[in-house]
């Protein structure tokens, strides 16, 4: 070989390692069948809602720049098949779309970020003056100061019926904290953006959605409503189920007024042409864009997303929406340009990691396995059923055991035992407190608790009944102890 050819030789080696470097590897949807991953996720999916006893879901998946996936499983009631065109209510996931309609007026120079909300309605005369100071950007980072305690939402009655009846809210309300300060995640702030939408707008809410957002993007099937009542009386969304040890029952949805936060009903279709537009320039200005897509003041929890950045995935931005009765989640990665939502007709449950279902997915397309969860419903609902059956047993057993004791029983032996007999009671006597502080200060009403949690909340009452029926047998058998303990000693006079 001569000295030019080796000259040469090297001079390729060097830019084919050059390239290798720079080029990208290509996907794992760009190298792997579509169909295969296609079946693989409809096997996943079909296998966890079997498990977790779901009747009916959607999901879309957008990737790059096309509509990857939009498919329906399931069943309605009467036996029509859930398709990738069946609306279903996506809840929460609303509020990305509502903290748009918001920058949209913001990038038209009708709203700013760091104005006073106050300042647009003149009519307000709040009682506490801190009011005052809640900007836009407060109310679409949760940053306003309210919370549920302070300003009621889902458990409020009557529920609002129009965007025209909130504002009053504010002139009676006191805040938990200066604006600005602490994140409270609180579904009016989104009310109120709603209302601030209409009036710069001089549009309603629903009629500025259809509009400026869902006609741009071609979400042909989506639509905004205000109340539940809306969702349950609309026969082309399935119905809505909880579990009751895991058998789904279907139940109409508690009246709540959603106009706002949580208001949209939406297709698999239409919701992976909305997951498109986070990243094809169709929605705001870049500046703008980056601002949407970027975490709060005081949390994660920007613009209607959870922003975040992961080590392996990169920058994402998600939302959960929870109904009684329905459920969705949505992720998009930024940096992968993929999206993936689903929607289910069963609603928060404690026993349902529907986040699995998202993140199982995302695992697929990556070319890596996906896993149903081990703690699934069924697998759950079974321990319960099988640990209720247990503290009857145990509390039979107990109960037999008492009578036929002949163990002398202290006054302080039975105060201990009873204290500790008292707990569960306490704790379903406080369930409703103790949920509000696990849940950063939100109030659910006894319903959803209902809904989320049957069979925990059931043990809870078996163990109480237990624990309350052997204590009433221990303090009968002191009694009669101590009654004749008394008739042993002869009396005098």
């Amino acid at each position: 070989m001569t000295s030019a050819t080796k000259k040469f030789v090297l001079c390729l080696s060097c830019v084919l390692l050059m390239l290798s470097i720079l080029v990208k590897p290509v996907s794992a949807i760009g190298v792997r069948n579509k169909a295969e991953i296609l079946k693989e996720i409809d096997d996943y999916v079909k296998i966890n809602m079997e498990v977790n006893n779901i009747k009916a879901a959607a999901l879309a998946i957008a990737n790059n720049e096309e509509v990857f996936y939009a498919q329906g499983y399931g069943t309605f009631s009467d036996g029509r098949g859930i398709t990738g065109s069946t609306p279903f209510p996506i809840a929460s996931l609303s509020k990305s779309f509502t903290a748009l309609a918001v920058l949209q007026l913001v990038e038209n120079g009708r709203i700013d970020l760091d104005t006073p909300y106050a300042s647009y309605f003149p009519d307000l005369t709040p009682k506490d003056e801190r009011v005052r100071a809640i900007t836009v950007r407060n109310l679409l980072n949760q940053t306003t100061g309210l919370n549920d305690k302070a300003n009621p939402d889902m458990t409020r009655s009557p529920q609002y019926q129009s965007l025209q009846e909130i504002n009053p809210s504010l002139s009676a309300v006191k805040l938990v904290h200066d604006p600005g300060t602490t994140f409270n995640y609180h579904n009016p702030n989104y009310q109120y953006l709603a209302l601030l939408v209409e009036k710069v707008s001089g549009q309603s809410f629903s009629a500025y959605m259809e509009k400026n957002i869902f006609e741009r993007l071609e979400m042909n099937r989506t639509f905004s409503v205000s109340t539940t009542r809306q969702i349950n009386e609309n026969p082309a969304i399935p119905r809505g189920h909880y579990l009751f040890f895991g058998y789904p029952v279907s139940q109409a949805e508690p009246p709540w007024f959603i106009d706002g936060p949580a208001g949209i009903v939406s297709t698999a279709e239409d919701m992976a042409k909305w997951m498109l537009a986070q990243s094809n320039g169709r929605l705001l200005s870049p500046k703008l864009m980056e601002e949407y897509h970027t975490p709060g003041q005081s949390s994660p929890y920007g613009m209607g997303w959870i922003a975040d950045k992961e080590e392996h995935v990169g920058r994402t931005i998600s939302h959960s929406g929870i109904f009684w009765t329905y459920k969705a989640e949505e992720t998009i990665y930024l940096d992968q340009q993929l999206g993936i939502t689903m929607m289910f007709n069963s609603g928060l449950t404690t026993f349902v990691d529907y986040r699995a279902f998202i993140d199982e997915i995302a695992r697929i397309i990556r070319g890596e396995k996906a896993e149903v969860p081990v703690l699934n419903s069924r697998n759950m609902e079974t321990v319960m059923t099988l640990l209720i059956i247990a503290t009857v047993l145990w509390g039979i057993y107990s109960h037999f055991r008492i009578k036929r004791s002949n163990k002398r029983l202290t006054a302080g032996k039975l105060i201990i035992s009873s204290l500790g007999r008292l707990l569960p009671v306490l704790i379903l006597l406080l369930f409703k407190p103790l949920v509000t502080v696990m849940a950063a200060g939100r109030l659910f009403p006894w319903f959803g608790l209902w809904t989320t949690m049957p069979s925990l909340i059931i043990w809870l009452v078996v163990l109480s009944l237990v624990n309350v029926t052997n204590g009433v047998c221990l303090v009968r058998l002191y009694c009669a102890k101590r009654t004749d303990m008394g008739s042993d000693f002869p009396v005098t006079r």
